[in-house]
């Protein structure tokens, strides 16, 4: 069953002073199924963080709908939206946004006191999640004292401990090392594999080529799809690789 469909998605943006629109989605249809692991990938103007705004209701589009577990997100209240977004998307961004006076355990459980879960409940959710994640030993740090992949580690557990129908990534890799990137696209994989629907945007070829399907977005239209079926993550590189390539040069591509 498809948790995700994206139906004739438009943005237009009006220019503040002269008036002038600028079309940042033309037409974007496309669904993700439940324990999918998607990356989107385009180059910088293709309109790929556009989409991921409106995808996490941050931003309305001109036209076209949204719909989560059949659900329109378009058109939900503005007032509802804080409470919908934080019940069921999690979220970890290239640049961790964790808050530096809080510590790392209450960084992971600040979504968890906005929800009004019990404390009980919070420790109980934590502990799996940070033995999985190797940052049981961490917990009491703050975000200056630990490593940018302590960091992103402390997100992703963020981003679990809501039990999201969907995680929203947004160039995850970007800020870390390629130790730490290995380390982080391992732990996805897993997460995916225990059932966890991942949609994540990215420039990186080496992230995008750990997912089993891969979307590219050119001039505001999914131009083209790449399904891992058996191929190994070496495989799937090389195909990105030359996908992008072609939407660089400008070519037509026939699969």
């Amino acid at each position: 069953m498809a948790i995700l469909e994206v139906n004739h998605l438009k943005k237009i943006y009006t220019t503040r002073f002269g008036g002038n629109q600028v079309q940042a989605l033309s037409s974007i249809n496309f669904s993700v199924e439940e324990g999918e692991y998607v990356a989107i990938m385009g180059e910088s103007g293709s309109g790929k963080t556009t989409l991921l705004n409106i995808l996490a209701a941050l931003d309305k589009p001109t036209s076209g709908e949204v719909l989560l577990n059949g659900r329109n997100i378009v058109s939900i209240k503005e007032k509802e939206i804080s409470a919908f977004r934080r019940d069921n998307l999690g979220f970890v961004f290239q640049d961790f946004n964790l808050l530096d006076n809080f510590s790392l355990k209450d960084n992971i459980f600040l979504p968890l006191v906005l929800e009004g879960v019990a404390p009980k409940e919070m420790e109980e959710r934590l502990a799996p999640i940070a033995a999985k994640l190797g940052i049981t030993e961490i917990l009491a740090k703050y975000p200056y004292e630990v490593s940018g992949g302590q960091k992103q580690r402390v997100a992703v557990a963020r981003a679990l401990i809501t039990k999201p129908q969907l995680i929203l990534a947004d160039e995850p890799t970007g800020a870390l090392d390629s130790k730490a990137t290995d380390s982080l696209l391992d732990l996805f994989g897993e997460i995916n594999n225990e059932g966890q629907t991942i949609l994540m945007v990215t420039h990186s070829t080496k992230a995008a080529s750990h997912a089993k399907r891969v979307l590219f977005i050119k001039d505001g239209e999914v131009f083209h799809q790449l399904y891992r079926g058996n191929m190994t993550n070496e495989e799937l590189y090389a195909k990105i690789s030359d996908t992008l390539t072609i939407l660089t040069t400008g070519g037509e591509h026939h699969e």
